[in-house]
């Protein structure tokens, strides 16, 4: 497989950018004459490459700032290596390997990065690194790369998070299908017409006004979350927080109509009509997606909100006339993971069919699904209190190794030390994780978060009893915090990289079957493919075949099903 080193060329103030492509040879070493043309002509020169050699691959520093020229010009790359992720892998995976030649990869593109050109074909603002940093920067790579299986695991991640990098890119210029009206219609529906910025929709309007009059509290704003607190404790409602599962625990007038008002003021700010004006463009919404945006591998995005689109405005989410929208989502994903990489037995096979919870259930629980996933999920994400601690000794003694695989991580993770998924990804320090790994609530906090290390215990001269006693239960229970991080790291990075190896499968798959569908939406475990209506049905195929080909090219043969639930629709409310 030829690779080509793609990067700018050196151009002179005023005349049109100009880019240059290098073929490489297996070791990364540049294999002939590079070929300079302008942008505008680059386009066309990757398609004819791509001609003679389909199965080439792109070597850039950063495909947010080199695809989508090519896309704007209507050329696709096929595979790329992205630089700057494969340097965030080996970072971390590989500690002897050299510093990277090229600058850290920033978390998004800003303003000002060259991917955001005055015009389409000018030259950069800022300048990128140069072709020769570039392409050592591909040697180092590809020597640092250990013998092995943990070698080709590697590459593979490599391989992965790069062809990520590609959809999150096409994702974003072929963009989601929005339809404005339906949104508008929706809007008006639940708040009221549209108002002038900085005031509130008249049904949020009046169930302020109704809020302060239940609350005695005329001067509240309802906005202020401190404000809002202290109009309610001095109406004698005992609440820890604003938040919903803390006022669910009251009974007084004054919350049915808050939890209203909360919902639509949610509503209003996140998907209003500032949002509509600020994101849709020519009736698509254009996810900005962040690829390994989060440690343990998942994406992320940058702003918009694409990782959290509402049930109440997904009927706004409309097929283009002649299309279908084709939705899939993987049942079950993370404990199906846990089966694989702990290779335990009597969980593959309970694993073995659609619905897991259950399959736990018969066998552990006498037959009680909802316990059997309280469970599961509390050992995935080490729930030590409630239901699920209660029942940890039914799931180890039934799944002896794949709870003992979770309790190493986390007694890994306690002490100090780091851990990796599947392929290889490793979990970053104590201190430099803080709420970087999600669990079923929200944030998983690590311990330190802000980098701080915590108490320093080396020493307790200068503590009197109580204050040393405290520190330790301090330093402690940050070790259990960082502990039921690593846990949670090790099976939610891997389901990152099945996820992530389902959507590269399934996007070469759609080119062969359905060259007119397109993905155009990504939620951890769901694809949407915006599909020709001829084509619907292959694509639902291409869905099935690609998560078990994920499944293969990850673990290889085993006794794991990883099923996924498809819907098809006009709009995305009524395919879920």
């Amino acid at each position: 497989m030829t690779a080509y080193l793609l990067a700018a060329a050196d151009s002179a103030p005023g005349d049109p950018a100009r880019r240059i492509v290098v073929p490489l040879d297996a070791a990364g070493l540049p294999a002939g004459r590079g070929t300079e043309v302008t942008a505008a002509q680059l386009p066309a020169l990757v398609a004819a490459f791509q001609d003679n050699d389909p199965a080439c691959r792109w070597v850039w520093e950063d495909t947010r700032v080199s695809y989508p020229e090519l896309l704007r010009g209507g050329a696709e790359a096929v595979r790329c290596h992205d630089l700057g992720l494969s340097a965030q892998i080996l970072r971390g995976a590989v500690p002897q390997a050299p510093a990277p030649l090229i600058p850290p990869r920033p978390a998004w593109i800003s303003e000002e990065a060259p991917s955001q050109q005055d015009s389409l074909f000018d030259a950069p603002k800022t300048k990128g690194s140069t072709p020769q940093q570039l392409a050592a920067e591909y040697q180092r790579q590809l020597a640092a790369l250990p013998q092995g299986p943990d070698g080709a695991k590697l590459r593979l991640l490599m391989s992965l998070d790069s062809a990520g990098a590609l959809l999150a890119a096409e994702m974003n210029h072929d963009g989601l299908p929005w339809d404005r009206a339906t949104h508008e219609a929706l809007l008006e529906r639940e708040l009221g017409p549209r108002v002038p910025p900085g005031s509130r929709p008249a049904r949020l309007a009046d169930l302020a006004e109704q809020l302060k009059l239940l609350l005695d509290a005329p001067r509240m704003n309802p906005d202020s979350q401190p404000e809002l607190l202290r109009a309610l404790r001095r109406a004698g409602i005992d609440t820890a927080s604003t938040r919903k599962w803390d006022l669910m625990e009251v009974k007084h007038p004054v919350i049915e109509p808050l939890m209203r008002y909360k919902k639509l003021q949610r509503l209003f700010t996140a998907n209003g009509w500032g949002w509509l004006d600020a994101w849709l463009r020519d009736g698509r919404f254009h996810p900005d997606y962040v690829v390994a945006g989060v440690v343990t591998g998942r994406w992320a995005s940058h702003g918009g909100g694409a990782l959290q689109i509402p049930h109440d405005v997904r009927s706004a989410v409309r097929a283009d006339p002649g299309h279908v929208l084709v939705v899939a989502d993987a049942s079950q994903l993370e404990p199906r993971i846990l089966a694989a990489i702990s290779a335990d037995r009597e969980l593959a096979q309970a694993a073995r069919g659609t619905d897991l919870y259950q399959a736990i259930a018969d066998r552990a629980f006498e037959g009680d699904r909802d316990l059997a996933k309280v469970a599961m999920l509390g050992a995935m994400y080490g729930g030590t209190t409630g239901p699920s601690a209660a029942m940890a000794p039914r799931l180890a003694a039934t799944f002896p190794r794949a709870t003992a695989f979770l309790e190493e991580a986390a007694r890994t993770g306690e002490r100090g030390g780091i851990v990796r998924t599947w392929l290889g990804r490793h979990s970053p320090a104590p201190g430099q994780a803080g709420g970087a790994a999600t669990g079923p609530g929200g944030a998983l906090g690590a311990p330190g978060g802000g980098g701080d290390p915590g108490p320093d215990l080396s020493d307790d001269a200068g503590f009197s009893d109580a204050e040393a006693l405290a520190a330790r239960r301090s330093s402690e229970a940050q070790a259990r915090s960082f502990g039921r991080f690593t846990r949670n790291f090790v099976v939610q990075g891997s389901a990152a990289e099945w996820a992530e190896c389902w959507m590269a499968s399934l996007r070469t798959r759609l080119r062969r079957v359905a060259p007119r569908s397109r993905q155009v939406f990504f939620l951890h475990d769901e694809i949407m493919v915006h599909a020709h209506q001829d084509e619907a049905a292959a694509v639902q195929e291409a869905m099935t075949a690609s998560a078990e080909e994920a499944a293969r090219l990850l673990f290889g043969d085993i006794p794991v099903d990883f099923p996924v639930s498809i819907g098809q629709a006009q709009d995305y409310a009524s395919a879920k």
